[in-house]
């Protein structure tokens, strides 16, 4: 969760910066010498150069601001009312394209070492927010990201989408700007071939940006030569349903010229996810429909099952889009014949956000917003120990573990699994576990794809025991002095991450060797209950439901038959205002809550 707190860190530091400018200019004018406030200006905030690189830097910028004044020195600002931020910007020399990349990948290598949720966001980091604040600066971050993010780092993407979530939006001469410098088209996806990252990582900028932007501004950057590019990064050589051994393909870049070309999974699965974020808005999503992408993704589609975990992602999110996105007519949607006799307990779809993905069986998960999304599964256990297992389909950052009915999940705000007194998890990117917001090192090695995560709930003992491929860990057992009842097995997502739970459905492939019970054999789910709805099914439901006149407005199941104090707002029903501790109308504190019978019908 700590990234996500930078973006609080950034915006309170600028005000307190905004004031020591406009301080430093009015001594400045006082003096009647720009020199000193330039010299004011240039502290750094980290210290890792030479002091004769910093001799140099000061020895220009004073040359610089003997010709040009201090208040043009920041060329198209971003945002007329956003303070100036502290240390250097984008037109000084330390700062400039040439120390972009560097600056990337130290972000990108500090990421896994802040586990600390007071920790600063790093320099590099920082820098970078600054000189996103031009369009030139913005452009030169940009184009960073696509060039130096390497394919192998599992938090390549998630980087990207970090930096550009944080960065302030960009103006529309920035995005026609980037449109040309990069010329997307069907030919240039055919093009470095040997060198997918590229291709990766544009897609997954242009995600991000779909994502971000929304509305006429995403509809403007969707260009025709842009959709040609992402369709053509999904297109399998010659209509084939599979690559041929080695990755090896032909892809055509003109008709009647064939070219043997590398092929990564990689680059299918991210321009189909920058497809899915700019279907977002409706009028991009019927430009794509009508592309006949649905053809594409129905071939696509058989690689769900398949033991490659990078081609199981491009599966899983081409099934997605068919049933949510891309309808294909006369294709049966998954959750109509997929076989759930078997399964008892799975994934709650009912309590999580739009933003994550869950399989049509309930078992699988995946998350590719910038939010840190959560998800719990559908029993509870008070008593007794339990054990469940968990495939690893991606190894970025993912808390997985236990969590309680108290438990509070603030995907927006980064609060998952771990970060309350209520939960606990295990954490193989970082090498870490989590309980109430603050983590621990453990010795097991960093998890990747195909590694097994067994988590052990032993109530008896009041302790929780974590294994990687068998491995297991010493007891945690801070939760219990906060709760010892009504757990859930629970995870937290970073974006593009990816993992599937075995509640019992199917034989552990590391069980303990303790006596333990598994969900499966003691839940129970109705027909119905088991079924997880695309979302234009659920919508349609949606608007057939008639909510009664005096119902909660939280739940709109139960009757508003509770009053809150002191605010005396009467529109929830028990269940609901327990839940709460600020009333969701005033936001005033809620002291205590009172049942009116009279209202109970």
């Amino acid at each position: 969760m700590i990234v996500f707190g930078w973006a609080v860190f950034l915006a309170s530091r600028s005000l307190g910066q905004g004031l020591l400018l406009t301080l430093e200019e009015h001594i400045a004018h006082f003096l009647g010498t720009r020199g000193a406030t330039a010299a004011m200006g240039n502290s750094c905030i980290c210290r890792d150069d030479s002091g004769a690189e910093d001799s140099v830097d000061i020895q220009q910028q004073q040359a610089e601001n003997s010709t040009v004044p201090t208040a043009d020195m920041r060329s198209q600002p971003r945002d007329p009312v956003r303070p100036p931020r502290r240390g250097r910007g984008p037109h000084e020399p330390r700062r400039k394209k040439q120390n972009v990349d560097g600056l990337v990948l130290d972000t990108l290598a500090v990421i896994r070492t802040l586990v600390d949720n007071d920790q600063e966001p790093p320099y590099s980091m920082i820098t970078l927010h600054e000189m996103a604040e031009t369009d030139e600066g913005w452009l030169d971050v940009v184009q960073s990201l696509i060039r130096v993010i390497p394919l192998e780092d599992p938090l390549g993407p998630a980087v990207i989408t970090l930096l550009l979530d944080e960065c302030p939006l960009p103006t529309k001469d920035a995005l026609q700007k980037l449109t040309e410098i990069l010329n997307l088209n069907g030919e240039v996806a055919c093009q470095d071939s040997g060198h997918p990252a590229k291709h990766r990582n544009t897609s997954a900028v242009l995600g991000c940006l779909a994502e971000k932007l929304a509305g006429p501004a995403s509809i403007g950057l969707l260009s025709p030569g842009i959709l040609e590019y992402l369709l053509q990064c999904l297109s399998l050589p010659n209509g084939s349903k599979d690559l041929p051994s080695g990755n090896k393909i032909t892809w055509h870049s003109k008709p009647g010229n064939h070219q043997k070309l590398q092929s990564h999974p990689t680059v299918m699965l991210f321009a189909l996810i920058a497809l899915e974020k700019f279907a977002q808005t409706s009028e991009n999503k019927l430009t794509i429909s009508e592309s006949s992408i649905s053809d594409r993704l129905v071939m696509l589609e058989s690689w769900a099952d398949d033991p490659d975990y990078l081609k199981r992602q491009v599966g899983f999110c081409a099934q997605w889009s068919l049933d949510n996105l891309f309808l294909k007519e006369g294709r049966q949607l998954t959750y109509e014949k997929v076989d759930l006799n078997s399964i008892r307990a799975m994934l709650n779809s009912n309590d999580v956000s739009e933003y994550l993905k869950i399989s049509p069986h309930g078992l699988e998960a995946r998350c590719d917003a910038s939010s840190f999304e959560s998800v719990r599964c559908t029993f509870c256990v008070d008593a007794g120990v339990w054990y469940y297992e968990v495939t690893v389909v991606t190894s970025g950052v993912m808390q997985i573990g236990w969590a309680t009915r108290d438990s509070k999940f603030l995907n927006h705000e980064g609060y998952g699994i771990g970060d309350d007194e209520y939960s606990c998890a295990y954490d193989g990117c970082r090498q870490l576990i989590w309980y109430n917001a603050r983590s621990k090192p453990h010795l097991h090695p960093c998890w990747k794809e195909g590694d097994t995560v067994g988590f052990l709930l032993d109530l008896n003992e009041k302790q929780m025991i974590f294994f990687l491929n068998g491995s297991q860990l010493p007891p945690e057992k801070q939760v219990f002095s906060s709760t010892v009842s009504g757990f859930f097995a629970a995870a937290s997502f970073m974006s593009y991450q990816q993992c599937e739970f075995n509640f019992g459905a199917k034989p552990f492939k590391y069980p303990p060797s303790m006596k333990f019970s598994t969900f499966n054999d003691y839940a129970f789910l109705t027909a119905e209950e088991k079924i997880i709805l695309p979302r234009h099914r659920r919508l349609a439901l949606l608007k057939q439901v008639s909510i009664r006149e005096n119902c909660c407005s939280l739940c709109c199941d139960e009757v508003a038959d509770t009053q809150l104090k002191p605010c005396g707002h009467s529109d929830l029903c028990m269940d609901c205002a327990l839940q709460l501790e600020t009333c969701p109308l005033c936001r005033k504190e809620i002291v205590s809550r009172v049942r009116q019978i009279s209202h109970i019908s």
